[in-house]
């Protein structure tokens, strides 16, 4: 059974007063719940509880106090939902919702809404974010407010409108350019760039993180561990004859640095040199735009490789289905965003498409219409 009571409040003279307002206090599958009815007129109080205590009796949607859940309550919640479920790389969570605490830490989590999502999303334009950043953080948003709702801690939900995105980009190496830049970059991150542009593997997460035990030798093959890609799928990859050869040389010095620190290294990408040497490395930033810049091509991405491999894939004819796996892209919409078409592409289509149209000296032998 529910009650009625008022609050007593603290004068400054150190007597109590009630307040004028009636609070009801009720349970809820066992735990009491404290609210206040906003009403000073008693009857009012009453129906306010019995509504209260219906509601609960009857199982309905019940949602108490929840114009007072803060927006910190809510991103909290989803961090565990997160870390509880593994549905989403924890790490790139936490770097989406950071620039949402930022913009919405103390607010109440029903006055977010569509004019909310498009204040936020101005302010991270007018920090140089791309509108496909912004997507990605608003659809953070999207799953935490969607998540209340099914907690009972928000009555309904807003819809929050996606922005424009830009085109892919359409970066990519063609072959000259990518020999120009490998021959640039030390022994070690030769092989790096050449396993990311014959598979379109990530760079920092999936090629400089392999370890040792990730490639058998014997058998040919370079395996990603499930939970260690992005969509967290394993993925497995037969070795071409001048990967597997580079791969070869490449763990006999690795050996070598083990016998000269005196300790087992189990990364493929130790540091080789320096203070660092034996320790895993993270990053070759400086390397690769050093490289580029002299091999003329500055402003090119090492992610540039995973259009490159899609492209190769569909040029040599690989089965679709085929190429998504060893790129490790799960969807084919995706996939299709790497495919991209170069201007070689269309040239050498433009010069097939020659030789079959009647009226073209490379045609069917004619010499034109007239």
């Amino acid at each position: 059974m529910g009650s009625l009571y008022r609050k007593r409040r603290k004068r400054p003279d150190g007597s109590r007063a009630e307040e004028s307002t009636w609070w009801v206090k009720y349970y809820v599958n066992g735990r009491p719940v404290r609210e206040s009815t906003g009403t000073d007129k008693e009857q009012e109080a009453k129906r306010f509880l019995k509504a209260r205590e219906g509601a609960v009796a009857t199982g309905q949607p019940f949602l108490p106090r929840a114009d007072r859940v803060r927006y910190d309550v809510a991103a909290a919640a989803l961090r565990a939902h997160y870390r509880a479920t593994g549905v989403r790389n924890l790490e790139e969570a936490a770097w989406r919702l950071t620039h949402l605490d930022r913009f919405f830490a103390g607010r109440r989590l029903a006055s977010i809404g569509p004019a909310d999502a498009i204040a936020y999303a101005a302010a991270r334009q007018g920090r140089g974010a791309a509108n496909g950043t912004i997507n990605r953080e608003l659809a953070v948003l999207g799953r935490m407010l969607r998540l209340a709702y099914e907690h009972g801690t928000l009555l309904r939900l807003p819809i929050l409108r996606k922005l424009k995105e830009a085109p892919p980009r359409e970066g990519f190496f063609e072959p000259a350019a990518y020999l120009a830049v490998r021959r640039r970059l030390p022994e070690d991150l030769q092989l790096a760039v050449t396993i990311a542009y014959t598979y379109g593997s990530r760079m920092r997460s999936e090629v400089v993180a392999l370890a040792r035990r990730q490639v058998d030798l014997d058998a040919g093959t370079l395996r990603l561990e499930p939970g260690s890609t992005k969509n967290d799928d394993g993925r497995l990859v037969y070795l071409t004859p001048e990967l597997k050869a580079l791969l070869a040389g490449h763990v006999e010095r690795v050996k070598a640095l083990e016998r000269r620190l005196g300790r087992i290294l189990p990364m493929l990408f130790p540091h080789f040199t320096g203070r660092r040497a034996g320790t895993p490395r993270r990053e070759f930033r400086k390397a690769w735009a050093t490289a580029c810049k002299a091999a003329g091509c500055p402003g090119m991405l090492r992610h540039d490789f995973r259009c490159t491999a899609v492209r190769n894939l569909e040029r040599s004819g690989v089965p679709r289905s085929v190429a998504m796996k060893i790129t490790g892209h799960r969807t084919e919409a995706v996939y299709r965003r790497y495919a991209i078409v170069s201007d070689a592409d269309l040239q050498a289509a433009t010069h097939r498409l020659v030789g079959t149209i009647p009226g073209t000296v490379e045609g069917s032998g004619l010499t034109g219409l007239s």
